[in-house]
């Protein structure tokens, strides 16, 4: 019989076949925390190595051959690069929804005063950034790239965090993932808000029609993928074509996604016991043994959020976010960048505006009452955590080129890439300095109050 702390995997019950030896190691790489933030860190770097080589020429035309589909007189065309950006981020804003409506249903944000700190510091981290970046960028044509600092780039941030280990607190980085939830949706209602142009109306309300329609499905139970994937698609086409980012979709799509629970834990229990009486009293022949309703059972004791959340994030951490490093990081170092204004705003605002933000809001609304640190977080460990969101990259990147172009846009992304450098420089090393050098749970044991009578 598997342990308690061993995972209920297949190779738990059956012989190693020799896909498992072959796969291990791939398996255990993608086990570990910092396994998306590496992989993504390789893409940036790739792509920065094609964009500042001889490769340059090469790199840029590849991102801009176009795919066409042609269905009698209707056209549809798009670059490879507004394929990813349209198209595959819309899997990454869909994954953006369901971590929110998971929060809301079933994780932190069931208890609202467990959710106000971070909402509140999320809240901080992304109105000083703007507000600085519209204080150094002025009123010239770059600002419109006030919301590039918003957001925090979890993959990174998690991927840091890994590399101190269990020296630091779960509740941290709960804390952290809360806050990058939020100001990702704030970034969304920027993207849906200001980053769009040239609005057809009829076209938002056919897409609406089809998002009414995620909704009837929810009310009918129905529970298969398919025609949820069908509807999804046509309410992201129209929404493309109506002007409005369809990356917006993503997130409305997740949102939709059902929670509940067909089987719960009583009914679940009832069953097995059901299930092992039946093994019991039926043929040694396994052949002869129906396991369908175990199969049911299974998939149905998760919600559709969780098996889409489960199925769903190693392809966006391993595949969609990577080629979106690929195809939007590589861009020119050239030290003509920092001779611009709307580089410095980036840079300031991420590695000076975040944390301020972060710190500052939180900071206030535990002196005024409104909420708390984190169990086990001291206020020199959320300034440093507070640095090292400051990595905005995968969001800022994509934000720069919604709402830039042409050399400001590279400018920006090259603001971007040292802001996040220099944010998770400077957050690591606070963060090894300010944590505690024992692991959590035998730092409270040796503080616990028996103890220390003894």
């Amino acid at each position: 019989m598997a342990k308690r702390d061993e995972p209920l995997a297949p190779q738990n019950f059956r012989p190693q076949l020799r896909i498992d030896r072959m796969m291990g190691p791939f398996h255990r790489f993608v086990e570990i925390e910092a396994s998306g933030g590496i992989v993504l860190l390789v893409a940036t770097l790739v792509a920065l190595f094609l964009a500042n080589t001889s490769f340059n020429l090469w790199y840029n035309e590849f991102w801009r051959q176009t795919f066409k589909i042609t269905m009698g007189d209707a056209v549809f065309e798009m670059s490879l690069l507004h394929l990813i950006n349209d198209g595959l981020m819309t899997l990454f804003f869909f994954v953006v929804g369901l971590e929110v409506k998971r929060e809301f249903t079933l994780g932190e944000f069931r208890s609202p005063r467990a959710a106000v700190f971070p909402i509140i510091g999320a809240l901080g981290g992304m109105a000083i950034p703007c507000l600085m970046y519209f204080a150094i960028e002025g009123r010239g044509i770059g600002a419109r790239g006030f919301a590039i600092p918003m957001a925090t780039d979890i993959a990174f941030v998690v991927g840091f965090l890994s590399l101190l280990g269990k020296r630091v607190p779960h509740s941290l980085k709960i804390m952290l993932l809360t806050l990058a939830i939020v100001d990702d949706m704030g970034a969304v209602f920027v993207i849906a808000s200001v980053y769009t142009k040239g609005l057809i109306v009829e076209y938002i309300f056919v897409s609406l029609g089809f998002y009414l329609l995620v909704f009837v499905l929810n009310f009918f139970g129905v529970r298969r993928m398919v025609p949820y994937m069908i509807v999804g698609g046509a309410m992201w086409f129209f929404l493309l074509k109506s002007g409005v980012h369809p990356t917006v979709a993503g997130v409305l799509l997740g949102l939709a996604a059902p929670s509940g629970k067909l089987l719960t834990r009583e009914p679940l229990v009832n069953f097995l016991s059901h299930f092992q009486k039946y093994l019991d009293e039926a043929d040694e022949d396994t052949d002869a043994f129906n396991f369908e309703p175990l199969r049911a059972a299974g998939h149905e004791a998760n919600s559709p959020l969780e098996r889409l959340e489960s199925d769903l994030h190693p392809w966006v951490a391993y595949l969609i976010m990577p080629v979106f490093a690929l195809a939007n990081a590589g861009v020119p170092v050239q030290l003509i960048a920092l001779e611009s204004g709307t580089a410095w705003a980036v840079i300031l605002s991420l590695v000076v505006g975040k944390p301020l933000g972060i710190f500052g809001f939180g900071w206030l609304a535990q002196k005024a009452r409104i909420a708390s640190f984190p169990d086990g977080v001291t206020a020199r460990v959320l300034f440093a955590a507070s640095c090292l969101c400051g990595v905005g990259f995968t969001m800022s990147i994509f934000v720069a080129g919604l709402a830039l172009d042409g050399d400001l846009l590279s400018f920006a992304k090259v603001g971007t890439l040292i802001g996040s450098a220099l944010s998770a420089c400077l957050g690591l090393y606070l963060l090894h300095r300010f944590l505690d050098r024992r692991e959590p749970e035998v730092a409270e044991t040796l503080s616990s109050p028996a103890l220390s009578a003894e």
